[in-house]
């Protein structure tokens, strides 16, 4: 039978794990705007998540001992996280998605900006910010996943690959 303290530790790290995978989650359900550069309040809205989840990630567990086994479960979950999205293609379309037109021809491509959660406003920054004037002088403003956006202008030569 396991002590008390390996049990309670157990505990702390499986209620670490779940969390994990949950945030995992919901970020990639909520939207990926958050792996774009944050604004003050997205950045409270992380410090409280982050303060929210403590205690019951280490199970009101406040010992060392229990930070610790908290603190290497999310960086083993991390690492684990990271080798399975390289080795399946599936999971990264499925949480990390892959990039996204908004702009096409000079037009926005409404639905796409929605599904991204930016607004008109937002490219319209990003195009100036890449020395581009307006809509006019984009073939394609994509949302990478990364959270930038690229721009490729109008007349950057179209390059044909064999299907």
């Amino acid at each position: 039978m396991l002590p008390t303290l390996a049990i309670d530790l157990l505990t702390v790290a499986a209620q670490t794990l779940t969390i994990y995978v949950f945030i995992i989650g919901c970020i990639s359900l909520f939207g990926r705007r958050q792996f774009a550069q944050i604004t003050f309040v997205e950045l409270v809205v992380i410090m409280v998540l982050g303060s929210s989840v403590e205690t019951a990630m280490v199970a009101g567990n406040t010992s060392l001992p229990a930070g610790l086994v908290s603190a290497t479960t999310l960086l083993a979950a991390d690492r684990l996280f990271a080798k399975l999205l390289a080795r399946w293609q599936w999971l990264r379309r499925l949480i990390i998605r892959g990039p996204v037109i908004l702009v096409r021809d000079g037009m926005f491509v409404a639905g796409n900006l929605r599904k991204v959660g930016l607004t008109e406003a937002d490219v319209e920054m990003a195009i100036r910010g890449r020395g581009y004037p307006g809509l006019r002088d984009v073939r394609y403003a994509v949302f990478e996943i990364d959270g930038s956006i690229a721009v490729i202008p109008t007349d950057a030569p179209i390059h044909r690959g064999a299907r």
